[in-house]
């Protein structure tokens, strides 16, 4: 329930950019490179229809709506390292600072997004049972 007072007005707040110098902040070749490995898993808070224009492949979905609902997906172990993405990194930085507030000490945010992602032009795939349009 801390989470969810947390994240709310949060995620209502404006969209303020995170420091560089942030230390749950991944850049988004470091995230890439870490999730294509699977050294981490990577959990997309985008909304069902922000997947629907693609996901990186292997990465979970869970949209912030479910986050609260579904926290227990997220592993706390930190021989587990996480990273949150969503579109641009406003999000996620704001839901992996309420976590880390309450207690998640292995998770991390990408810095860019999947915007950037798909501006870099990197795979990504259709989640299923999305039609293609």
């Amino acid at each position: 329930m801390l989470l969810a007072a947390v994240m709310v007005p949060m995620a209502l707040a404006g969209c303020g950019q995170p420091a560089a110098s942030d230390p749950l902040r991944v850049e988004l070749e470091e995230g890439r490179a870490l999730f294509e490995s699977r050294q981490v898993m990577m959990f997309d808070i985008r909304e069902s229809s922000e997947h629907a224009t693609g996901v990186a492949d292997g990465a979970l979905l869970l949209p912030m709506s479910q986050l609260q609902q579904r926290l227990g997906e997220v592993p706390k172990d930190p021989s587990q390292p996480v990273l949150i993405i969503c579109n641009t990194q406003n999000r996620s930085s704001k839901v992996v600072q309420a976590m880390k507030e309450a207690g998640w000490d292995n998770v991390r945010y990408v810095h860019g997004g999947m915007s950037a992602w798909a501006k870099n032009g990197w795979p990504m795939v259709r989640p299923f049972g999305v039609p293609k349009s």
